[in-house]
């Protein structure tokens, strides 16, 4: 992957330690390194791999001075004056460090990523046919589920029409006819089987996909780690402890916005009140695209930054563009 990709930058001050002072310019996360850019002399001061990173810190500086500290190999940077915030960047590139730790990479996969094979992008290839095979299925299968869900209803909306026709029937008839008493006890039977079925066809829901991701709701200041699972029936974030932040069934869903290959947007209008947004980015979130596109194919939206991540995805080695999150 190339390591020009820039998914995130923010402005901040990087302390030289050659000249003992504080140099102005920007943080930059691209997919598998971090990079910081003075302001004035366009110099590339920083500039080293995540799997080299063995430790990132929130500290301060002369006791005074929130800073984030990021210890790659022997040497400690210091960076200090992060916009939007100090949790923003650091609950970003913590995520991002062990999503890479945590790929089958590991420590000097630079090289092993950029000399790929054909035999590898053909194997990549074929794992990604057969894992959108198996998407597809499920998905296919719960939507038979809600046809046969749907003709049940038809089938106890025919039959409670039948029992109201009786019941005004009922009610029509005068009080000393014989046979009114036995025509309450109908909707009793059928109701709890309904009921019976629609839990039924609840709890067999599978996950399609599930991924870590970074939740951003309302303001970019705001960010929190949790995880989005993807249902057949629609989407759900969650917090880092399993907890339902918010649902969204596919009937609720009005667009979903693809900002870049790592970052989304989802959201839900109303009338009268603010619409429910939520922006979600991950280092995992190429492996949700294809499957929301599959499910939200008139919803969702590629943005610019992300246009060419349509043809890209078809090859797992072809670099899938530049794009930067405006802090």
């Amino acid at each position: 992957m190339n390591e020009d990709i820039r998914i995130h930058s923010w402005p901040c001050s990087y302390y030289l330690d050659t000249s003992k002072q504080w140099v102005s310019g920007r943080l930059s996360l691209t997919p598998v390194a971090i990079k910081f850019t003075a302001d004035k002399t366009g110099e590339l001061l920083v500039n080293f791999h995540l799997s080299s990173i063995g430790e990132i810190k929130k500290e301060s500086s002369n006791l005074i001075f929130s800073s984030l500290t990021i210890l790659e190999k022997n040497t400690k940077h210091w960076f200090s004056s992060l916009q939007p915030n100090r949790n923003v960047v650091f609950n970003i590139l913590e995520h991002f460090w062990r999503e890479q730790l945590l790929s089958s990479q590991g420590a000097g996969a630079e090289a092993a990523a950029l000399q790929s094979t054909k035999g590898k992008e053909l194997t990549g290839l074929l794992t990604g046919s057969q894992k959108r095979l198996e998407d597809t299925a499920k998905v296919l299968h719960y939507q038979g589920e809600q046809f046969d869900n749907i003709m049940r209803g038809l089938n106890k909306i025919e039959g409670d029409m039948d029992v109201a026709d009786r019941l005004l029937t009922e009610l029509e008839s005068p009080s000393w006819w014989p046979f009114s008493s036995k025509l309450w006890k109908v909707p009793l039977e059928t109701k709890p089987k309904e009921t019976a079925t629609v839990s039924d066809s609840k709890n067999q829901e599978g996950i399609i996909i599930r991924i870590p991701v970074i939740i951003t709701h309302r303001t970019d200041s705001n960010v929190k780690p949790g995880k989005l699972t993807l249902f057949a029936s629609g989407l759900e974030i969650s917090d880092c402890n399993s907890q339902v932040i918010h649902r969204f069934e596919s009937k609720d869903v009005d667009d979903i916005r693809v900002h870049t290959p790592y970052e989304i947007s989802v959201r839900q209008r109303f009338i009268g009140k603010p619409d429910t947004s939520y922006r979600l980015l991950s280092a995992k979130m190429p492996e949700a695209i294809p499957v929301l596109e599959m499910q939200f194919s008139k919803k969702i939206q590629f943005l610019e930054d992300a246009l060419g991540f349509v043809g890209a995805r078809k090859s797992p080695q072809v670099d899938l563009g530049t794009s930067m999150w405006q802090a």
